[in-house]
């Protein structure tokens, strides 16, 4: 096995309360939108692509005006996450720790640029991860974003943990094996493997 690649929200850690509170002033303080953000619907957009999820969350505005907030809702979140971030699953950083003193360990996201680097300096975890991508560096499928992480480091052999069908259909793409965190945020109900804990792996 050449390497384990890991989904962030729903697999890593639960940074709902934060990035609610986040985007709820970053609309407040830059739009007259009547608009408020709660658990419930991040739950429904997490793990879609930046887009997607503007298109979720500002269907009344032009693409120019939802692509100016939703990029403001993102410099807010990443901000806030700095003082206030999301919780780490039980066992993740004994897990991390371990696997990566046997596999390299990577992590693959369809979040904007700075998210994984925030979550990775916040929980201690950066010294366990070997590399990461996402949706805002390459702006592509998750699935086309695994393929691209996976030629960057030569890796052949490699199964990614995720929590939506999102993340399986993106394996399905990219042509590798999916795990899927059953204790996240979506249903995989057709999941060939499913782990109820990540110490599980």
């Amino acid at each position: 096995m050449d390497g384990i690649i890991f989904d962030v929200d729903g697999t890593i850690w639960d940074s709902t309360d934060s990035v609610a509170e986040s985007w709820n002033l970053a609309i407040r303080e830059n739009s007259d939108l009547d608009i408020t953000v709660t658990n419930e619907f991040l739950f429904s957009i997490f793990g879609k692509t930046m887009d997607e999820i503007f298109s979720r969350l500002f269907p009344m505005l032009d693409t120019q005006e939802r692509l100016r907030l939703g990029n403001l809702c993102f410099e807010y979140e990443n901000r806030l996450l700095e003082t206030k971030p999301g919780t780490l699953y039980p066992g993740v950083r004994e897990t991390f720790e371990r696997l990566s003193q046997k596999v390299p360990l990577f992590i693959v996201s369809n979040c904007q640029c700075g998210y994984i680097e925030v979550m990775l300096r916040s929980t201690g975890l950066a010294p366990y991860v070997t590399d990461t991508l996402c949706f805002g560096q390459t702006k592509t499928s998750k699935g086309q974003t695994i393929r691209t992480l996976m030629k960057k480091n030569h890796l052949k052999d490699v199964f990614y943990v995720g929590d939506t069908q999102g993340d399986a259909d993106a394996c399905k793409e990219a042509g590798i094996d999916f795990v899927f965190a059953s204790y996240g945020f979506g249903e995989v109900p057709d999941a060939k493997w499913s782990i109820e804990s990540i110490t599980d792996l």
